[in-house]
């Protein structure tokens, strides 16, 4: 398992367990890919060994030897889920196979990339009420090991009312020697009462050079390739896999992209069709990530001509193309090109005819390019 960059926070928490002060409840929060989750399993690893030794585990115990699957009979995960019918309740073992595939190939994850995992772009995370109810049931066992319990809670804030005051006197008055980890994205919407039961811990982001270093040792970049990443990247490792993940697609959307906006510029209405053809033929999802793409670079564009390149966010393909198209993108214009492509991404997820959402745009585009 491999924590990028945060070892002053681990060894703090460690510290910790080791002067028998770490809280029953504690709550990582911070900018997303900062690898809050990472530390969670991490802590939970070490408070689970039998044997740690001066903030390292022993190496040689069961909870020492369970990164592969995640699976030991003391730790329990709770995370979000949706209903597949209207009657459902369900509870995180219901998907606990799928959850323990997901961190065991990488703990820097999204909500998105675990939706996708379960099938349901479409659908939104949330905690029910039989998440608290089968939590209470855990916990009232005796701990398998006869040593610590850990349960890992993902993305509190999805909680809504009814589960988080069902889970409050148990988060109030825990079994003994049992910790509740809960790694949040954003607790401002954590349940104020839920909220003031935890000791919060703040995980910074992460710097460009310990991604960049990071996507060298791991992921076979060269030192140039994974300083520009680690700088489109702005501090979340978790973005900077996905743009290694993305290459590919990212260099058709760039084409798409040069071509939208040159053919436009021409008025080129004939090729512009052939256009709206060939990306109607896409997926639906392709076609909303490369929407969500064309808006960062109508925006990484329109920043260019400030003339601050640190400020930018592009690789080199997309700085050589901004150095003759930026100033097309300017004050009277960037707003109005971002939103139509914004509600030319709207109209896809509602399932309007795709060759006529992105043949509508061309005409647009042709518009506003002239401003």
């Amino acid at each position: 398992m491999h924590i990028i960059g945060q070892e002053e926070t681990l060894r703090q928490l460690t510290t910790m367990v080791d002067q028998g002060r770490l809280p029953h409840a504690l709550m990582l929060f911070g900018p997303a890919g900062s690898g809050k989750l990472a530390i969670a399993l991490a802590l939970a690893r070490y408070l689970l060994c039998q044997h740690p030794h001066d903030g390292e585990p022993c190496q040689h115990c069961p909870a020492c030897h369970m990164t592969a699957q995640w699976a030991h009979p003391d730790l329990h995960f709770s995370f979000p889920l949706f209903k597949q019918k209207t009657n459902d309740q369900p509870v995180s073992d219901d998907r606990l196979t799928e959850w323990r595939e997901q961190i065991s190939r990488t703990s820097y994850f999204t909500a998105n990339d675990w939706l996708a995992d379960l099938q349901g772009e479409n659908q939104q995370l949330q905690f029910y009420v039989s998440e608290s109810d089968a939590l209470q049931h855990k916990l009232s066992l005796k701990p398998s090991q006869g040593g610590y319990r850990v349960v890992i809670i993902w993305l509190p804030e999805k909680m809504p009312p009814p589960t988080a005051n069902k889970l409050l006197k148990l988060i109030e008055e825990p079994p003994s020697r049992t910790h509740f980890i809960m790694v949040s994205q954003e607790p401002e919407q954590v349940l104020g009462t839920i909220l003031s039961r935890t000791q919060r811990i703040r995980v910074p982001a992460l710097s460009e050079d310990v991604i960049a270093q990071a996507l060298v040792e791991h992921h076979g970049l060269s030192q140039e390739e994974a300083q520009n990443v680690a700088h489109i990247a702005q501090g979340s490792y978790t973005e900077a896999l996905s743009v290694v993940q993305a290459t590919a697609d990212q260099h058709e959307f760039f084409d798409l992209f040069v071509q939208l906006m040159r053919l436009c510029y021409m008025r080129k209405a004939k090729e512009m069709r052939q256009w709206a053809d060939e990306v109607a033929s896409m997926g639906r999802e392709r076609q909303k990530h490369m929407l969500e793409y064309c808006q960062r670079l109508v925006r990484e564009n329109f920043i260019h001509n400030f003339r601050h390149p640190q400020l930018n966010y592009m690789t080199g393909e997309e700085k050589d193309f901004a150095k003759n198209f930026a100033r097309f993108i300017n004050e009277r214009n960037v707003i109005d090109l971002t939103e139509e492509l914004a509600a030319c991404q709207t109209e896809i997820e509602q399932n309007v005819n795709a060759k006529m959402v992105f043949f509508d745009l061309t005409l647009k585009v042709v518009q506003l390019l002239k401003r």
